[in-house]
């Protein structure tokens, strides 16, 4: 009956159904970020965090037809709009994802927030009280992308509102409100962008990992997640993935269950005990893992068994494009 249930809502009320699972986490098998994948694949909306909109709790959004505006349940239920058949629900990412914020602070953020919206990044440390921590845990998760532009004009503007005030040149500089150096920073690449989402949140809402890596090798010679379904059963494979969950049940007999996650899904990937053997730092400490094994698939089930395991973690410290690929 839970099965059904779950499914139902999943078919029907999609956002409905992550924005449960995601605000009640730490729980089950499945991280933050496959979830927003597998919502995102599901054709939900989901919106970055934001200082000016997310609650504590990621929120329901209600998204119109093409060309009218997306509200933000919290103004939904204000404005008690009329739904019909071309809207659908969105999701927006709540403040519980932001690494090293406390919660005490998010309230104030969100309390100071219902007075007046923050304008500068001034405005949420003196309204909100914020100390340093939450305001750099917020700066590396993108939060304050509305009031700054992106993350390293937040940590810089953040810089300055804790250098003394003998030091500022100017008497209007004085007054924390109205301060601005005018200095502006490079927008950051997009690898870059990438890394510190996952470092601060856990999850990216940008390009994925694999997707800035595939062309290069070893990567460009392994398979996707969604090509497995293609190969068959007992066929070869080389798959590369972010390591998102090792569990080892007690019921399994000491086999390990492994998910690494691509720009296409995650695989599941079993790992006997004597492949546990031979491959442990590799298995336990790697968060990019390359995997060579065989593909088990029935019943549209599909499985890898690993045979090896090579940690290539290296790569994502590694990982620099020009700015110029993106354009």
């Amino acid at each position: 009956l839970l099965a059904y249930f779950s499914a139902w809502l999943k078919r029907h009320h999609p956002a409905a159904f992550f924005a449960g699972l995601l605000n009640s986490q730490p729980m089950g098998f499945y991280s933050p970020s496959q979830l927003v994948q597998d919502a995102r694949r599901h054709g939900v909306t989901v919106l970055p965090i934001d200082i000016n909109y997310s609650e504590w709790d990621h929120q329901l959004l209600r998204q119109p037809m093409l060309g009218q505006p997306m509200l933000d349940s919290r103004a939904a239920q204000n404005n008690q709009p009329t739904l019909h058949p071309g809207m659908h629900l969105g999701m927006r990412l709540g403040l519980r994802l932001v690494r090293g914020l406390s919660r005490e602070g998010a309230q104030r953020v969100v309390e100071a927030r219902q007075r007046q919206p923050f304008r500068q990044i001034s405005n949420l440390r003196q309204w909100a009280a914020l100390d340093k921590r939450d305001m750099e845990a917020l700066a590396d998760a993108d939060a304050l992308q509305s009031l700054s532009g992106h993350r390293h004009q937040s940590q810089w503007q953040i810089m300055a509102l804790e250098q003394p005030k003998s030091l500022l040149r100017d008497e209007q500089y004085q007054n924390a409100s109205y301060f601005d150096d005018g200095v502006q920073l490079p927008v950051p690449q997009v690898a870059e962008e990438v890394l510190a989402d996952y470092r601060a949140t856990g999850l990216t809402l940008r390009a994925h990992p694999l997707s800035l890596l595939r062309e290069r090798y070893p990567f460009s010679h392994c398979k996707r997640h969604a090509d497995l379904a293609a190969l068959g059963n007992k066929r070869f494979v080389r798959i590369a993935g972010l390591v998102t969950c090792r569990q080892r049940p007690g019921s399994a007999s000491g086999v390990l269950f492994l998910t690494l996650e691509d720009e296409t899904g995650n695989s599941n990937v079993v790992v006997w005990q004597r492949t546990q053997q031979h491959f442990r730092q590799a298995l336990m400490t790697g968060q990019l893992l390359l995997v060579t094994g065989i593909v088990e698939s029935k019943d549209n089930v599909i499985h890898v068994i690993a045979g090896a395991l090579h940690d290539y973690s290296h790569e994502l410290s590694n990982l620099r494009l020009p700015s110029r690929d993106f354009h």
